[in-house]
Formats: structure tokens, C-alpha cells, sequence
């Protein structure tokens, strides 16, 4: 009678354990592939960093206390995958004078300005360019990046201003130079 209601108890766990899953993964996945694809910049290593970042959610999954801090929680297993696949491979390594690049899709104007404006983005030093990407693509706030990345608000708060900066003196920069060439 006693293993019975043993095994009781253990189940219902488990479906409770599952059901919990569920909801998380149902309620950020979209977010969390988000952030991976801007990470890796390769849908298919995307794919892959965030299953395993649900793999090691489910794992760890009573560890996680504050239901509120779940889109945190899994960034941060996220962001430590990514790390993780660094350290397992070696990067080949290509000679430039060796490579060739072709871009076969027509860009239409908007499709330019997003693409100077990543590359604008991309070219922030790590520091600017993650709080403000944590900002644009989640909506976190100034706290809550604090959090992701382990410092002072204040710092972030700098961060951001500093990135948002940078970003508009480089499309001023950009016009500038665009007007002397058309003009």
C-alpha cells in the first residue's frame, strides 16, 4: 500500500514536472530562438543551441524558484551553451585571397538600411552592442539586463546611452559621407 502511494506521489510529480516544461517552452521559445539566431547569425546552430538550452532547462528545471525569472533563467543557460560550443571546436581557418563572396539576393532599400544598420550594430565594441540588442530584441529593462549580465544598472544604463550614441553619430557619418558622393 505504502510503494503504491509512492509511486503515486512520483508520477504526479513527474506530470506536474512536465506540464511546468510545457508552459515554459510554449511561453519563450520564439524569444529564445530569437536570441540565438542573433548570437550565431546560422539558423541550423540556432536550432540547435536552443534545443539544447530546453535540454538543460528540463534538467534543471527545479532549480528554477521564481517563475517570473524564467526568460532570464534561460537566456543565461543560452548564452552558456553558445559559450560551450567554443570550447568544443576548433574553427577552420580560411585564407581571405582564397574566398570569394557573392550575394545572389536583390536588396530593395529597406532591406539596405536594416542590413547597414546591423553592420553599424555589429561594429559596437561587446560591451554597447549586447545590453542594447537584450534591450531591442526582449525589452528588457535596465535592471534586468543588470541581471543577465552579472552588473551594476547603473553600467547598463551607460551602456545603452553610449551604444545608442555611437549608432546615430555613425548614421550621421554614413549620410554625410552618402551626400559628398551624391552630391
Amino acid at each position: 500500500m505504502r510503494n503504491k502511494n509512492g509511486e503515486a506521489q512520483v508520477l504526479s510529480g513527474m506530470k506536474e514536472k512536465q506540464k511546468r516544461y510545457e508552459t515554459l517552452v510554449r511561453a519563450f521559445h520564439a524569444d529564445i530562438y530569437r536570441y540565438a539566431y542573433w548570437l550565431v547569425k546560422d539558423k541550423p546552430v540556432a536550432e540547435d543551441i536552443v534545443q539544447e538550452t530546453f535540454l538543460r532547462a528540463w534538467r534543471s528545471l527545479d532549480s528554477l524558484q521564481d517563475e517570473k525569472a524564467a526568460k532570464s533563467w534561460l537566456i543565461t543557460i543560452l548564452r552558456r551553451e553558445n559559450a560551450r560550443r567554443f570550447e568544443r571546436k576548433q574553427l577552420d581557418l580560411v585564407d581571405i585571397d582564397d574566398v570569394s563572396v557573392f550575394d545572389e539576393q536583390p536588396s530593395t532599400e529597406s532591406a539596405l538600411a536594416h542590413r547597414e544598420l546591423n553592420q553599424l550594430m555589429l561594429g559596437l565594441k561587446e560591451e554597447y552592442r549586447e545590453p542594447l540588442m537584450l534591450q531591442l530584441l526582449f525589452g528588457f529593462s535596465g535592471e534586468e539586463i543588470a541581471e543577465q549580465l552579472n552588473l551594476n544598472k547603473n553600467t547598463v544604463m551607460t551602456r545603452l546611452f553610449r551604444a545608442r550614441n555611437q549608432l546615430k553619430e555613425a548614421l550621421e557619418s554614413q549620410n554625410t559621407l552618402r551626400g559628398r558622393k551624391n552630391g
